[in-house]
Protein backbone atom coordinates (compact mmCIF):
# COMPACT_ATOMS: atom_id res chain seq x y z
CA UNK A 1 0.00 0.00 0.00
CA UNK A 2 1.41 3.25 -0.77
CA UNK A 3 0.63 6.79 0.64
CA UNK A 4 -0.07 9.15 -2.08
CA UNK A 5 -0.72 13.09 -1.89
CA UNK A 6 -2.62 14.19 -4.95
CA UNK A 7 -3.25 17.64 -6.00
CA UNK A 8 -5.83 18.84 -9.01
CA UNK A 9 -5.61 22.44 -9.93
CA UNK A 10 -8.76 25.04 -10.74
CA UNK A 11 -9.05 23.91 -14.54
CA UNK A 12 -8.98 20.21 -13.53
CA UNK A 13 -11.86 21.13 -10.99
CA UNK A 14 -13.38 24.06 -12.90
CA UNK A 15 -17.03 21.79 -13.24
CA UNK A 16 -19.41 19.48 -12.44
CA UNK A 17 -18.01 17.03 -15.41
CA UNK A 18 -14.26 18.07 -14.18
CA UNK A 19 -15.34 16.54 -10.51
CA UNK A 20 -16.66 13.67 -11.27
CA UNK A 21 -13.36 12.84 -13.47
CA UNK A 22 -11.15 13.92 -10.43
CA UNK A 23 -13.77 11.68 -8.38
CA UNK A 24 -13.16 8.27 -10.44
CA UNK A 25 -9.34 8.45 -10.98
CA UNK A 26 -9.32 9.01 -7.13
CA UNK A 27 -11.45 6.04 -6.39
CA UNK A 28 -9.62 4.10 -9.28
CA UNK A 29 -6.22 5.17 -7.15
CA UNK A 30 -7.84 4.03 -3.82
CA UNK A 31 -9.15 0.53 -5.13
CA UNK A 32 -5.90 0.00 -5.96
CA UNK A 33 -4.69 -0.16 -2.67
CA UNK A 34 -3.31 3.45 -1.82
CA UNK A 35 -4.25 5.96 0.98
CA UNK A 36 -5.19 9.11 -0.52
CA UNK A 37 -4.58 12.61 0.69
CA UNK A 38 -6.19 15.06 -1.95
CA UNK A 39 -5.12 18.41 -2.27
CA UNK A 40 -7.81 20.94 -4.56
CA UNK A 41 -7.52 24.36 -5.68
CA UNK A 42 -10.83 26.89 -6.36
CA UNK A 43 -12.87 25.38 -9.34
CA UNK A 44 -12.06 27.86 -12.71
CA UNK A 45 -11.41 31.10 -12.31
CA UNK A 46 -13.22 31.38 -9.00
CA UNK A 47 -10.12 32.81 -7.46
CA UNK A 48 -10.03 35.66 -10.21
CA UNK A 49 -13.62 36.13 -9.57
CA UNK A 50 -13.76 36.88 -6.08
CA UNK A 51 -10.31 39.20 -6.55
CA UNK A 52 -12.44 41.29 -9.03
CA UNK A 53 -15.76 41.48 -6.54
CA UNK A 54 -13.99 42.60 -3.83
CA UNK A 55 -12.06 45.02 -6.26
CA UNK A 56 -15.44 46.18 -7.45
CA UNK A 57 -16.31 47.20 -3.57
CA UNK A 58 -13.20 48.73 -2.30
CA UNK A 59 -9.80 49.56 -4.83
CA UNK A 60 -7.72 48.54 -2.28
CA UNK A 61 -9.05 46.05 -0.13
CA UNK A 62 -7.49 45.15 3.49
CA UNK A 63 -4.98 41.93 2.52
CA UNK A 64 -7.16 40.06 5.82
CA UNK A 65 -10.35 40.40 4.51
CA UNK A 66 -8.83 39.11 0.91
CA UNK A 67 -7.92 35.93 2.61
CA UNK A 68 -10.95 35.38 4.47
CA UNK A 69 -12.56 35.88 0.66
CA UNK A 70 -10.55 33.79 -1.30
CA UNK A 71 -10.07 30.86 0.80
CA UNK A 72 -13.00 30.00 0.65
CA UNK A 73 -12.80 29.02 -3.04
CA UNK A 74 -10.84 26.02 -1.70
CA UNK A 75 -13.23 24.93 0.86
CA UNK A 76 -16.11 24.86 -2.00
CA UNK A 77 -13.86 22.93 -4.09
CA UNK A 78 -12.79 20.23 -1.11
CA UNK A 79 -16.55 19.95 -0.16
CA UNK A 80 -17.90 19.41 -3.89
CA UNK A 81 -15.30 16.87 -5.10
CA UNK A 82 -16.08 15.17 -1.43
CA UNK A 83 -19.84 14.89 -2.57
CA UNK A 84 -18.70 13.50 -5.75
CA UNK A 85 -16.69 10.41 -4.12
CA UNK A 86 -19.66 9.70 -1.72
CA UNK A 87 -21.46 9.54 -4.88
CA UNK A 88 -19.30 6.74 -6.17
CA UNK A 89 -19.26 4.72 -2.89
CA UNK A 90 -16.42 6.05 -1.68
CA UNK A 91 -15.11 7.01 2.44
CA UNK A 92 -13.91 10.18 2.01
CA UNK A 93 -13.81 13.73 4.25
CA UNK A 94 -12.92 17.28 2.92
CA UNK A 95 -11.09 19.51 5.47
CA UNK A 96 -9.93 23.23 5.50
CA UNK A 97 -6.09 24.10 5.73
CA UNK A 98 -6.26 24.86 9.21
CA UNK A 99 -8.40 21.50 9.99
CA UNK A 100 -5.82 19.91 8.06
CA UNK A 101 -3.32 21.07 11.13
CA UNK A 102 -1.44 23.68 8.32
CA UNK A 103 -0.10 26.72 10.23
CA UNK A 104 1.65 29.59 8.20
CA UNK A 105 3.75 33.04 9.63
CA UNK A 106 1.29 36.45 9.90
CA UNK A 107 1.70 37.33 6.37
CA UNK A 108 -1.82 37.61 4.27
CA UNK A 109 -2.14 36.64 0.98
CA UNK A 110 1.79 36.28 0.86
CA UNK A 111 1.78 33.53 4.23
CA UNK A 112 4.77 30.89 4.56
CA UNK A 113 4.12 27.36 6.26
CA UNK A 114 5.96 27.46 9.47
CA UNK A 115 4.93 23.50 10.44
CA UNK A 116 1.73 21.29 10.18
CA UNK A 117 0.64 18.88 12.35
CA UNK A 118 -1.55 16.22 10.43
CA UNK A 119 -2.74 14.07 13.53
CA UNK A 120 -6.70 14.84 12.35
CA UNK A 121 -5.63 13.62 8.17
CA UNK A 122 -3.62 10.35 9.81
CA UNK A 123 -6.78 10.16 12.19
CA UNK A 124 -9.02 9.72 8.86
CA UNK A 125 -6.50 7.96 6.57
CA UNK A 126 -6.90 5.31 9.86
CA UNK A 127 -10.59 5.26 8.88
CA UNK A 128 -10.32 4.57 5.75
CA UNK A 129 -11.34 7.94 4.42
CA UNK A 130 -9.94 9.64 1.02
CA UNK A 131 -9.08 13.14 2.57
CA UNK A 132 -9.70 15.96 0.52
CA UNK A 133 -7.46 19.09 1.94
CA UNK A 134 -8.63 23.05 0.75
CA UNK A 135 -5.36 23.95 -0.66
CA UNK A 136 -3.84 27.27 -0.16
CA UNK A 137 -4.82 28.21 3.32
CA UNK A 138 -3.58 28.31 7.14
CA UNK A 139 -3.58 29.41 10.28
CA UNK A 140 -1.79 32.13 11.73
CA UNK A 141 -0.27 32.41 15.05
CA UNK A 142 -3.13 34.65 15.88
CA UNK A 143 -5.60 32.52 14.64
CA UNK A 144 -6.65 33.89 11.48
CA UNK A 145 -6.82 32.50 8.28
CA UNK A 146 -4.00 33.46 6.05
CA UNK A 147 -3.13 32.21 2.15
CA UNK A 148 -0.23 31.25 0.41
CA UNK A 149 -0.15 33.21 -2.71
CA UNK A 150 -0.77 32.54 -6.38
CA UNK A 151 0.07 28.44 -6.78
CA UNK A 152 -0.61 28.23 -3.26
CA UNK A 153 -2.15 24.42 -3.46
CA UNK A 154 0.71 23.22 -5.29
CA UNK A 155 2.79 24.25 -1.81
CA UNK A 156 0.27 22.77 1.00
CA UNK A 157 0.57 19.34 -1.09
CA UNK A 158 4.08 18.60 -1.24
CA UNK A 159 4.11 20.27 2.11
CA UNK A 160 1.92 17.61 3.24
CA UNK A 161 3.26 14.75 1.49
CA UNK A 162 6.64 16.09 3.76
CA UNK A 163 4.60 16.21 7.29
CA UNK A 164 2.93 12.89 6.48
CA UNK A 165 6.10 11.11 4.69
CA UNK A 166 3.81 10.16 1.40
CA UNK A 167 5.72 7.89 -0.92
CA UNK A 168 5.04 10.69 -3.64
CA UNK A 169 3.51 13.53 -4.86
CA UNK A 170 1.72 14.26 -8.17
CA UNK A 171 0.69 17.33 -9.17
CA UNK A 172 -2.45 17.22 -11.90
CA UNK A 173 -3.02 20.11 -14.04
CA UNK A 174 -4.02 20.50 -17.89
CA UNK A 175 -0.66 19.74 -19.17
CA UNK A 176 0.72 16.42 -19.33
CA UNK A 177 4.28 17.34 -18.00
CA UNK A 178 6.76 19.69 -17.54
CA UNK A 179 7.88 21.17 -20.78
CA UNK A 180 10.96 23.02 -22.36
CA UNK A 181 8.84 26.44 -22.76
CA UNK A 182 5.23 27.16 -22.79
CA UNK A 183 3.74 24.94 -25.55
CA UNK A 184 1.12 27.48 -25.78
CA UNK A 185 3.86 30.10 -26.77
CA UNK A 186 5.61 27.48 -29.11
CA UNK A 187 4.04 25.01 -30.67
CA UNK A 188 7.56 22.56 -31.07
CA UNK A 189 8.13 22.98 -26.96
CA UNK A 190 9.06 19.05 -25.73
CA UNK A 191 7.94 17.12 -22.62
CA UNK A 192 10.69 16.46 -20.42
CA UNK A 193 10.48 13.30 -18.63
CA UNK A 194 12.85 14.29 -15.57
CA UNK A 195 14.28 17.41 -14.54
CA UNK A 196 16.06 18.14 -11.35
CA UNK A 197 15.36 20.21 -8.74
CA UNK A 198 17.10 23.04 -9.13
CA UNK A 199 16.08 23.51 -13.10
CA UNK A 200 12.58 23.26 -11.87
CA UNK A 201 13.04 25.84 -9.06
CA UNK A 202 14.47 28.41 -11.35
CA UNK A 203 12.23 28.16 -14.10
CA UNK A 204 9.07 27.92 -11.61
CA UNK A 205 10.42 31.38 -10.27
CA UNK A 206 11.09 32.51 -13.43
CA UNK A 207 7.50 32.20 -14.91
CA UNK A 208 7.15 29.02 -15.48
CA UNK A 209 3.07 28.22 -14.22
CA UNK A 210 3.88 24.50 -14.10
CA UNK A 211 4.59 24.55 -9.91
CA UNK A 212 4.89 27.16 -7.47
CA UNK A 213 8.25 27.92 -7.24
CA UNK A 214 7.74 27.58 -2.70
CA UNK A 215 6.38 23.73 -3.40
CA UNK A 216 9.45 22.84 -5.25
CA UNK A 217 12.04 24.29 -2.34
CA UNK A 218 9.71 21.97 -0.15
CA UNK A 219 10.10 19.20 -2.54
CA UNK A 220 13.92 19.53 -2.96
CA UNK A 221 14.62 20.47 1.12
CA UNK A 222 12.54 17.10 1.84
CA UNK A 223 13.28 14.82 -0.98
CA UNK A 224 9.29 14.22 -1.80
CA UNK A 225 9.10 12.37 -4.67
CA UNK A 226 7.32 14.57 -7.51
CA UNK A 227 5.71 13.82 -10.38
CA UNK A 228 3.58 16.66 -12.91
CA UNK A 229 0.88 14.94 -14.76
CA UNK A 230 -2.43 15.66 -16.62
CA UNK A 231 -5.67 15.22 -15.48
CA UNK A 232 -7.07 14.82 -18.67
CA UNK A 233 -4.93 11.82 -20.09
CA UNK A 234 -3.60 8.64 -18.93
CA UNK A 235 0.00 10.08 -20.59
CA UNK A 236 3.48 9.78 -17.94
CA UNK A 237 4.24 13.24 -16.41
CA UNK A 238 7.20 14.57 -15.73
CA UNK A 239 9.50 13.32 -12.85
CA UNK A 240 10.72 16.15 -10.51
CA UNK A 241 14.18 14.64 -8.80
CA UNK A 242 17.66 15.32 -7.76
CA UNK A 243 20.75 15.86 -10.28
CA UNK A 244 21.82 13.02 -12.18
CA UNK A 245 25.09 12.78 -14.19
CA UNK A 246 23.11 12.75 -17.57
CA UNK A 247 21.65 16.04 -16.91
CA UNK A 248 25.19 18.02 -17.72
CA UNK A 249 25.37 16.54 -20.84
CA UNK A 250 22.30 19.20 -22.07
CA UNK A 251 23.21 22.90 -20.61
CA UNK A 252 20.22 24.42 -21.26
CA UNK A 253 16.78 22.68 -20.44
CA UNK A 254 14.10 25.43 -20.66
CA UNK A 255 13.27 29.13 -21.71
CA UNK A 256 10.70 31.11 -19.42
CA UNK A 257 9.20 34.25 -19.57
CA UNK A 258 7.34 36.28 -16.89
CA UNK A 259 5.21 39.20 -18.08
CA UNK A 260 4.20 39.88 -14.86
CA UNK A 261 7.29 42.15 -14.01
CA UNK A 262 8.44 46.54 -13.49
CA UNK A 263 11.19 47.68 -12.85
CA UNK A 264 11.85 50.57 -10.45
CA UNK A 265 14.36 53.10 -10.77
CA UNK A 266 15.29 55.34 -8.09
CA UNK A 267 17.54 58.15 -9.55
CA UNK A 268 20.45 60.16 -8.20
CA UNK A 269 20.68 58.12 -5.02
CA UNK A 270 23.21 59.31 -2.77
CA UNK A 271 26.48 57.27 -3.00
CA UNK A 272 26.84 56.38 0.56
CA UNK A 273 27.42 53.30 2.80
CA UNK A 274 24.22 51.77 3.86
CA UNK A 275 21.95 53.55 1.67
CA UNK A 276 20.48 50.31 -0.37
CA UNK A 277 20.26 48.87 2.80
CA UNK A 278 18.22 51.31 4.00
CA UNK A 279 16.19 51.37 0.92
CA UNK A 280 16.00 47.33 0.55
CA UNK A 281 15.15 46.96 4.65
CA UNK A 282 11.52 49.41 3.53
CA UNK A 283 11.31 47.23 1.20
CA UNK A 284 11.10 43.95 3.04
CA UNK A 285 9.18 45.79 5.58
CA UNK A 286 6.43 45.74 3.25
CA UNK A 287 6.44 42.34 2.18
CA UNK A 288 7.59 43.40 -1.15
CA UNK A 289 9.62 40.85 -3.41
CA UNK A 290 12.32 42.80 -5.10
CA UNK A 291 14.23 40.30 -7.82
CA UNK A 292 17.10 41.57 -10.22
CA UNK A 293 18.63 45.15 -8.80
CA UNK A 294 21.13 46.73 -10.96
CA UNK A 295 23.60 49.77 -9.41
CA UNK A 296 25.20 52.04 -12.18
CA UNK A 297 28.62 53.52 -11.94
CA UNK A 298 28.60 56.30 -9.38
CA UNK A 299 28.57 60.02 -10.89
CA UNK A 300 29.40 63.35 -9.03
CA UNK A 301 28.40 61.51 -5.09
CA UNK A 302 24.71 59.82 -6.72
CA UNK A 303 23.70 56.90 -8.65
CA UNK A 304 20.62 55.03 -10.04
CA UNK A 305 19.29 52.58 -8.96
CA UNK A 306 17.58 50.22 -10.70
CA UNK A 307 14.88 46.70 -9.42
CA UNK A 308 12.21 44.78 -10.49
CA UNK A 309 8.99 43.69 -8.39
CA UNK A 310 6.20 41.88 -9.53
CA UNK A 311 3.69 44.44 -11.12
CA UNK A 312 0.94 43.23 -9.23
CA UNK A 313 2.70 44.85 -5.95
CA UNK A 314 3.57 48.20 -7.84
CA UNK A 315 0.53 49.72 -6.48
CA UNK A 316 2.73 49.20 -2.91
CA UNK A 317 5.94 50.00 -4.17
CA UNK A 318 4.99 53.68 -5.20
CA UNK A 319 3.48 54.51 -2.18
CA UNK A 320 6.76 52.99 -0.40
CA UNK A 321 9.76 53.89 -3.21
CA UNK A 322 7.95 57.73 -3.37
CA UNK A 323 8.23 58.05 0.74
CA UNK A 324 12.18 56.87 0.22
CA UNK A 325 12.81 59.12 -2.29
CA UNK A 326 12.18 61.48 -0.01
CA UNK A 327 13.82 59.71 3.12
CA UNK A 328 17.17 59.06 1.60
CA UNK A 329 17.41 62.27 -0.56
CA UNK A 330 17.36 60.96 -3.90
CA UNK A 331 16.16 63.12 -7.07
CA UNK A 332 12.84 60.62 -7.73
CA UNK A 333 11.98 57.29 -8.81
CA UNK A 334 10.63 55.84 -12.25
CA UNK A 335 8.20 53.17 -12.71
CA UNK A 336 7.69 50.97 -16.08
CA UNK A 337 5.49 48.17 -16.34
CA UNK A 338 5.78 47.12 -20.10
CA UNK A 339 8.63 44.89 -19.51
CA UNK A 340 9.14 41.28 -19.20
CA UNK A 341 11.95 38.55 -17.69
CA UNK A 342 13.25 36.08 -20.07
CA UNK A 343 15.53 33.16 -18.87
CA UNK A 344 16.97 30.18 -19.55
CA UNK A 345 17.68 27.56 -17.40
CA UNK A 346 20.18 24.45 -17.25
CA UNK A 347 22.06 22.67 -14.47
CA UNK A 348 24.68 22.10 -17.52
CA UNK A 349 25.54 25.72 -17.32
CA UNK A 350 28.21 25.02 -14.80
CA UNK A 351 30.31 22.96 -17.12
CA UNK A 352 29.80 24.68 -20.49
CA UNK A 353 31.05 27.94 -21.67
CA UNK A 354 29.81 30.56 -24.07
CA UNK A 355 25.90 30.27 -22.86
CA UNK A 356 25.78 33.85 -22.11
CA UNK A 357 27.20 34.84 -25.11
CA UNK A 358 24.85 32.27 -27.47
CA UNK A 359 21.81 34.03 -25.70
CA UNK A 360 22.95 37.61 -26.11
CA UNK A 361 23.92 37.11 -29.47
CA UNK A 362 20.19 35.55 -30.75
CA UNK A 363 18.24 38.24 -28.93
CA UNK A 364 20.81 40.90 -31.00
CA UNK A 365 20.27 39.39 -34.13
CA UNK A 366 16.74 40.05 -33.71
CA UNK A 367 16.98 43.64 -32.56
CA UNK A 368 15.79 42.81 -28.93
CA UNK A 369 17.29 45.31 -26.54
CA UNK A 370 18.40 44.16 -23.13
CA UNK A 371 17.49 46.56 -20.16
CA UNK A 372 19.03 44.34 -17.01
CA UNK A 373 20.98 40.83 -16.27
CA UNK A 374 20.72 38.82 -13.83
CA UNK A 375 22.74 35.23 -13.95
CA UNK A 376 23.33 32.41 -11.39
CA UNK A 377 25.11 29.06 -11.97
CA UNK A 378 22.21 27.23 -13.63
CA UNK A 379 20.33 30.38 -15.00
CA UNK A 380 20.30 33.95 -16.89
CA UNK A 381 17.57 36.15 -16.78
CA UNK A 382 17.05 39.51 -19.19
CA UNK A 383 14.88 42.01 -18.76
CA UNK A 384 13.33 43.36 -22.36
CA UNK A 385 10.59 44.67 -23.33
CA UNK A 386 7.18 43.49 -22.82
CA UNK A 387 6.05 43.35 -26.52
CA UNK A 388 9.03 41.54 -27.52
CA UNK A 389 9.09 38.43 -24.48
CA UNK A 390 7.14 35.90 -27.02
CA UNK A 391 9.91 36.39 -29.84
CA UNK A 392 12.65 36.35 -28.01
CA UNK A 393 11.00 33.27 -26.24
CA UNK A 394 10.50 31.52 -29.68
CA UNK A 395 14.22 32.55 -30.72
CA UNK A 396 15.80 31.10 -27.72
CA UNK A 397 14.32 27.93 -27.92
CA UNK A 398 15.61 27.76 -31.46
CA UNK A 399 18.45 28.72 -31.04
CA UNK A 400 19.30 26.10 -28.16
CA UNK A 401 17.75 23.01 -30.19
CA UNK A 402 15.37 22.74 -27.64
CA UNK A 403 12.61 21.28 -29.57
CA UNK A 404 15.12 18.78 -30.61
CA UNK A 405 16.97 18.08 -26.84
CA UNK A 406 16.28 14.49 -25.58
CA UNK A 407 13.42 14.37 -23.07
Amino acid sequence: MALIVQKFGGSSVADVACMQRVACRIRDAKQAGNQLVVVVSAMGDTTDDLIALAKQINPRPADREMDMLMSTGEVISSSILTMALHALGEEAVSLTGPQAGIYTDEIHTKAKIRDIRPDLIRHHLDRGCVVIVAGFQGLTPAGEIATLGRGGSDTTAVALAAAIQADRCQIFTDVDGVYTTDPRMVKEARKLDVIAYDEMLELASLGAKVLQSRSVEFAKKYNVELEVLSSFTGNPGTVVTGEVKEMEDIFVRGVAADINQAKVTLQAVPDQPGIAARIFKQLAAEAINVDMIVQNVSEQGSTDLSFTVPEDDLVRVRGCVDKLCIDVGARGATYDDKIAKVSIVGVGMRSHSGIAFKMFDALAQNDINIEMISTSEIKISVVIERSRALDAVRILHESFELQGAPA
